[in-house]
């Protein structure tokens, strides 16, 4: 039984590996352009978070005359800044258009309103909807809250008030946060990522395990040999499960060879990625492979056609990562109990490693033993499933 579980594996692992454009898709586009991908995006974000701070801030100024000590309070910190002139409908066009990104309005009475002692309104004009607007709407917002208080404070001491009065409760944050702890803000997605390459790496061997057999008429002639026919799946299941721990593996050592050289030091952020980390990132997603592959052993079954089984399968590919949306969107904090349900709890542990923290092997257990024993059921129904003269459609 043993040896022809063993045969079988050995043909389908060979077979496969001949098939050109599988090997192409399956074990070198996914992990190694995916990685590639989502290092140069990242290092494009990162460059932007370093020099968007020092670069100038250039904001449209309406009347600029009637504030001149808050233009030269601007000016005084970076603030480049220009004559804009007409009204609300000019500015709000400008706006619209992209021809200026920030529009400061000072309407005519603002330097008599504050020699009054009342209120001086400005008004800033900006696209809510740009991210770019709304970067530079904050840091604009930063420096003319600095000078409100400033006046604010000039106002006090003038009546004899220490400014100090309004501020009962200073609040100091205490920052509890690691460098790698906070690598995790931007690789917080890369459990899904693996999960994902992992199960793409079996995916076509999956889908000719029973839809490809079918479609080709091998799959009678192949049932019908004196071997049980749950050897045979078991054999090509094996054959998947490999194939999904090589795309594991080569996802893996490449998210690290390349996050490695992003340059997350430049936001106060250290990456936990040598080689003992990417050891155990392997080795705690690895118990999700059985699972993933009689999944999509059960799913490809049910398929025609290979074109119809690719249809279903990249739907199914994406419900691993349902459980990770789910606790992104609700910020769930892990839990023993949480870790009995595959993909979280593996997402889980893959982002306690990046944040350079120890694994509670209580919790490593439950996640590896729910794996396993969904697998074990997962592949106990293809089984079934392969018994089944309908399979033969």
């Amino acid at each position: 039984m043993r040896r022809a579980l063993l045969i079988v594996f050995a043909k389908e692992f060979v077979e496969n590996l001949r098939d050109r454009r599988t090997v192409l898709a399956a074990l070198v586009m996914g992990p190694l352009f995916a990685p590639l991908i989502f290092g140069v995006m990242l290092k494009f974000m990162l460059k932007q978070g370093v020099q968007e701070p020092d670069k100038p801030l250039e904001v449209a100024i309406h009347n600029a005359a009637a504030a001149p000590n808050l233009r030269d309070f601007l000016a005084a910190h970076g603030v480049a800044l220009h004559d804009f002139s007409g009204d609300d409908t000019a500015a709000r066009e400008a706006i619209r258009s992209q021809r200026e990104h920030v529009v400061l309005a000072v309407p005519s009475d603002h330097g008599e309103r504050l020699a009054r002692g009342l209120p001086a309104p400005v008004q800033l004009y900006v696209d809510s909807s740009s991210s770019t607007d709304q970067r530079l709407l904050g840091r604009l917002r930063a420096l003319l809250g600095e000078h409100n208080r400033s006046l604010a404070a000039q106002r006090l001491l003038l009546r004899g008030v220490d400014p100090v009065l309004l501020s009962p409760v200073p609040v100091q944050d205490v920052d509890v946060s690691t460098p790698a702890s906070r690598s995790v803000l931007v690789l917080g997605m890369l459990g899904f990522f693996l999960i994902l390459a992992m199960m793409t790496g079996g995916l076509y061997l999956a889908i000719d395990t029973t839809a490809g057999e079918r479609e080709r008429g091998t799959l009678e002639p192949l049932l019908t040999t004196p071997v049980p026919r749950e050897v045979l799946l078991y054999g090509k299941m094996l054959a998947t499960c490999s194939y999904m721990s090589l795309s594991l593996c080569l996802t893996t050592t490449m998210f690290f060879v390349v996050l490695g050289r992003v340059g997350l030091e430049d936001l106060g952020m250290s990456a936990n990625l040598g080689l003992l980390t990417a050891l155990k990132v392997i080795g705690v997603t690895l118990p999700l492979v059985p699972a993933a592959a009689a999944l999509l052993t059960i799913v490809a079954a049910f398929a025609r056609s290979v074109r119809e089984a690719q249809a279903w399968l990249g739907i199914v590919q994406l419900v691993p990562s349902l459980p990770l949306v789910f606790a992104s969107v609700a910020n769930v904090v892990p839990t023993t109990r949480l870790m009995a349900v595959p993909s979280l709890s593996q997402h889980f542990l893959v982002t306690r490693l990046l944040r350079a923290e120890s694994l509670d092997p209580l919790q490593v257990a439950l996640s590896a033993g729910s794996c396993l024993l969904l697998g074990a059921v997962l592949v106990l129904i293809a089984g079934r499933l392969y018994r089944r003269e309908a399979l033969l459609g």
